[in-house]
């Protein structure tokens, strides 16, 4: 019997199931998985035999955790090649394969024609279709301790150039082109192109001999679940309804030097020079190789994150962020605070003291607007008035101390504990407890009669007061 394709073994992942009409808990598991955490599937080959066995059976719609991913890897990495070979995709999702992946009788036009054989050929292989995408996003840290080896960047031209040790580690990242920018080319052309990329270094370790360990998997979901009350309530959904375009997610930025140190995160970061506004945050999130951090510099007691950006309003910007580190005795701990933030520009530097951003050190801050406008809260206050720059963080997120891995700890925020509607709903109860007490006040100061007639007796005569 021929071995399973690569199609065929991410759908194997997803179990078989039974027609829709003998599935009742169907709208629960839809609502589940939109409520989950975003996942993306990971394809693992190697050249050594017997490196991952057969995986457990498990429920439909399994998410493979972190955990549970580390016991996949590490006998791989401990048993077998040193050199590892990680395939990125922008996005990839389980229904690329179903899609494009010949499924449906036509292998002939499949995608992933140079994938499906080297599985077919690999004498270890191992497809999991949904994998946390947390796990995912910690994995080149993951694999660069694992192997002792730093994680670098090539394409076919540089690996043409290595020669690689069976003996020494290696980390190779190949970024694939598949990305949201590739909007002239079909997904399916995309997807073939980078098909025969990972064809063609394989062919290229297979002609120089080396074992190796690969990896293809993606680096963020291919979209956002849809809300859950859309997906529980819209099971016969309208083939015309158009659906709303979902948010862009980002990874935060990282600065590393032995480890990452500094996190950084913002759903929109947008600055404005004599009220030209620029957006920012697909250049500082969304491409993080590209993102120059030249500059950055980490210790216990002081951090700076530097971002530069070039031909930004005419000239080259760099934005720092400087954090600071102390110990507080009166609360026997320490907190950090953002110092300040500049703003480098032709020579000239521009300061906002952003000293209400601060935090005990084993937390992040986060906050819903770090912004110099009023409007936003104005955490941002310049350092001169008036100030020729603006800035705008939504939905910001920092971390400088104590991180572990590439993951925010938990955010200490800046939501006061009164909030308007605490105040209104106080105000509100106090005034009808106001209320309350003067009537009961008034009917306890009622008082009745001490002196009744009696008809038996004189006609009581009450004096007229005048």
């Amino acid at each position: 019997m021929m071995a399973a394709t690569a199609v065929d073994r991410v759908r194997a992942g997803m179990r078989r199931a039974p027609p829709l009409w003998q599935m009742p808990w169907l709208p629960l598991v839809m609502v589940a998985a939109a409520a989950s955490e975003q996942q993306v599937p990971l394809v693992l080959w190697s050249s050594d035999r017997d490196l991952w066995a057969p995986a457990a059976d498990t429920h439909e719609g399994h998410i493979t955790s972190d955990m549970q991913l580390s016991t996949y890897l590490d006998p791989a990495l401990e048993l077998g090649p040193r050199n590892v070979l990680l395939f990125l995709q922008d996005k990839l999702s389980i229904e690329d394969f179903t899609a494009y992946g010949g499924v449906f009788g036509n292998k002939q036009d499949s995608a992933f024609s140079n994938l499906e054989n080297a599985l077919d050929l690999a004498p270890s292989s191992l497809v999991l279709p949904a994998v946390d995408w947390y796990a995912v996003s910690t994995l080149t840290t993951y694999l660069q301790e694992k192997l002792g080896a730093s994680p670098l960047h090539v394409d076919l031209a540089t690996l043409r150039e290595l020669k690689l040790n069976a003996s020494l580690p290696a980390l190779l990242l190949l970024r694939l082109p598949y990305t949201a920018s590739s909007g002239l080319m079909a997904p399916k052309e995309v997807l073939t192109g980078n098909d025969e990329v990972i064809g063609q270094v394989l062919s290229m370790l297979k002609s120089e001999d080396v074992p190796y360990t690969a990896a293809l998997t993606a680096v963020r979901p291919p979209r956002v679940a849809r809300d859950v009350a859309l997906v529980a309530g819209g099971l016969g959904r309208q083939l015309l309804q158009r659906q709303s375009a979902s948010p862009m997610i980002f990874s935060p930025v990282s600065y590393n030097d032995t480890a990452p140190r500094i996190l950084f995160w913002a759903q929109n970061f947008s600055v404005a020079y004599r009220d030209h506004w620029k957006d920012l945050t697909s250049l500082t999130f969304g491409d993080q190789d590209r993102l120059n951090l030249t500059g950055s510099f980490w210790n216990d007691s002081v951090a700076r994150l530097v971002l530069t950006y070039e031909q930004l309003f005419g000239t080259t910007v760099t934005f720092r962020f400087i954090l600071a580190n102390r110990f507080y005795p009166v609360s026997a701990r320490h907190w950090f605070t953002l110092e300040r933030l500049e703003i480098h520009s032709n020579g000239s530097v521009a300061y906002f003291n952003a000293s209400q951003v601060t935090g005990p050190s084993i937390y992040s801050f986060h906050c819903e607007y770090v912004s110099s406008l009023n409007q936003n809260g104005n955490l941002l206050v310049p350092g001169t008035q008036p100030s020729l720059w603006q800035m705008t963080f939504q939905d910001f997120q920092i971390q400088a101390f104590n991180v572990t891995g590439e993951q925010f700890s938990y955010a200490s925020d800046c939501a006061g504990f009164f909030s308007p509607g605490i105040w209104m709903g106080l105000l509100t109860s106090l005034f009808m407890l106001f209320i309350f007490t003067y009537g009961l006040h008034m009917i306890l100061s009622l008082k009745t009669m001490d002196r009744f007639d009696d008809h038996k007796g004189p006609t009581i005569a009450l004096t007229q007061i005048v």
